[in-house]
């Protein structure tokens, strides 16, 4: 490659639909940062929960649930009553938070597998030897993968997409790009069970609640879904970057790039004791995996349900067990094998790194237990999911064209709370019971939902990835800048959204099961 004397402004929009979306992003941006902190942000919901619930109670707010046809009234916060209940129940309402001890579980044993280096290797493996004509799906799929390490993707991936693109006499830019979009726009589109399918389940279940207390969303709920999805997105970005993004004339980097150096090649490639233990680690992966399916092949099994049943199994009620022992025993095999665990101790203290990794999160949680505690004693979300069904009802809309409404409401959300356990805490309890009552399941209602909270996560300047991203690239392209990325994303975003959605509406109308439910 070469460079050109004098490079093209890239924070200039090009178009007058740029300017207007950099426009807007300015604005989001503006607005978004005068947001106080998701753990503020739900204190502050709880004190109008609290307010509105004696307002209405007051006046005698009310509603009839359509099942059990008993009229629901609304509880006020502010009474003895309820002032006694968030009290007292302050621990239990953390304590008995859904989410809270099943993404502990699963991530003592992600924390496993990526402090060994397991994730790390095995990105590098999977785009290290691709033909550059697949090397933009096969980085963009990889991706997908990727999410089952959770956000430690975005630092692993990133900086390994812009070496790989440029080992492959591509630009760095656009490799970075290519990484960044494939992990924020597809956040919830993978091949394998992630961290955020236990999590997702567990808030929708916490909610299906309200309409039935027996409903379960288990975490491969959208699992089916998922596997299409992510083979789809990693196509739909490969053909916009390889036949639009890759002819833009500002993808040079500030220095001419002849080729990796040493210590490239270094980071990009593994060494042979990797590869043996990535040889060996997947074999024991196949094996954990078999025997986990033998082991359900007699009716009379232990790990099968009633009757023989296996949607209500304990493997498939255990699931975050399941997982967080899946990830522990591969992390431990690998990391033996490279030397990056010694003694059993390694193994307790990645244990304890990954806690303390989720720290943000577990107090970010406390807040939202208390929250939705507050919300469903009030019982302002069952009444606004019984007239929210009504509303429906009369307006006679087809189940698509309101999930559908639901996917641009949340999209819209997304570009301001970029936490899609946060985002999801807060419209669950009222969408999930909402779209039951209209015949519309909870594992439909979830998967629309993760459709909506993935696309926009590359274009919104709230989430601090974004601007990780940028900082990629900035070692590049020094003048790079928001209006950079933004106008590489955009379009991708675009495109993803217009065919996701689709994709979603037409296996919603072919009655094609969007997982294990």
């Amino acid at each position: 490659m070469s460079t050109t004397s004098a490079q093209p402004q890239p924070t200039e929009p090009r178009s007058r639909l740029l300017r207007a979306a950099f426009r807007s992003f300015a604005a989001i941006e503006k607005v978004g940062n005068k947001l106080p902190n998701p753990f503020w942000l739900f204190w502050i919901l709880a004190g109008v929960v609290a307010v509105l619930s004696a307002v209405l109670a007051a006046v005698g707010v009310s509603a009839v649930h359509p099942g059990t046809h008993e009229t629901i009234d609304v509880r006020n916060l502010l009474s003895k009553d309820g002032l006694t209940m968030a009290v007292e129940g302050a621990v239990d309402n953390y304590a008995a938070f859904p989410p809270l001890a099943t993404i502990l579980t699963v991530m003592f044993g992600i924390a496993v597998a990526e402090r060994s280096g397991l994730f790390a290797a095995l990105l590098r493996r999977m785009v290290a030897r691709v033909p550059g004509r697949y090397l933009t799906f096969a980085l963009s799929m990889t991706a997908m993968v990727s999410h089952v390490a959770g956000d430690a993707a975005y630092v692993t991936l990133i900086p390994l997409g812009a070496l790989i693109f440029r080992a492959a006499g591509r630009s760095p830019v656009l490799g970075c790009i290519v990484a960044y979009v494939s992990i924020s726009a597809g956040y919830d589109a993978s091949p394998s069970l992630t961290p955020t399918d236990v999590l997702l389940s567990s808030i929708s279940t916490a909610a299906a609640h309200t309409i039935d207390g027996d409903y379960v969303v288990t975490p491969v709920a959208n699992y089916f879904f998922g596997l299409g999805s992510s083979v789809l997105i990693a196509l739909v970005i490969t053909l916009v970057v390889d036949k639009v993004l890759s002819r833009r004339s500002d993808l040079e980097p500030d220095e001419p790039v002849t080729g990796p150096d040493a210590s490239d090649l270094t980071a990009i490639q593994i060494t042979e004791q990797q590869r043996r233990a990535l040889r060996v680690t997947g074999l024991v992966a196949v094996g954990f995996l078999g025997l986990l399916a033998v082991s359900m092949i007699p009716a009379s099994s232990p790990l099968r349900g009633e009757d023989g049943g296996i949607v209500d199994s304990p493997l498939i009620g255990g699931m975050a067990l399941v997982l967080g022992v899946f990830f522990a025993l591969l992390g431990t095999v690998y990391g033996r094998m490279t030397g990056t665990f010694s003694a059993a101790r390694d193994i307790i203290a990645a244990m304890a790194d990954g806690t303390r990794s989720m720290a943000p999160i577990l107090v970010l949680f406390f807040a939202i237990s208390q929250f939705l505690a507050y919300f469903k004693w009030t019982n302002i979300g069952n009444i606004l999911a019984v007239q929210g069904a009504e509303t429906l009802r009369e307006l006679d809309m087809h189940g698509w064209t309101v999930l559908v409404g639901i996917a641009v409401l949340i999209t819209f959300m997304n570009l301001l709370i970029t936490s899609g356990s946060a985002l999801w805490a807060l419209a669950a309890p009222v969408l999930v019971p909402m779209l039951m009552l209209i015949g519309i399941e909870p594992e439909t209602t979830q998967a629309v939902y993760r459709v909506a909270d993935s696309v926009t996560n590359c274009v919104t300047p709230m989430s601090p990835y974004f601007v990780m991203a940028l900082g990629f690239i900035q070692q590049y392209r020094k003048s790079a800048g928001i209006g950079t990325l933004a106008s590489f994303t955009i379009p991708i975003a675009a495109v993803v959204w217009v065919v996701w959605i689709a994709f979603f509406v037409a296996w919603y109308l072919l009655g094609i099961p969007f997982g294990v439910s």
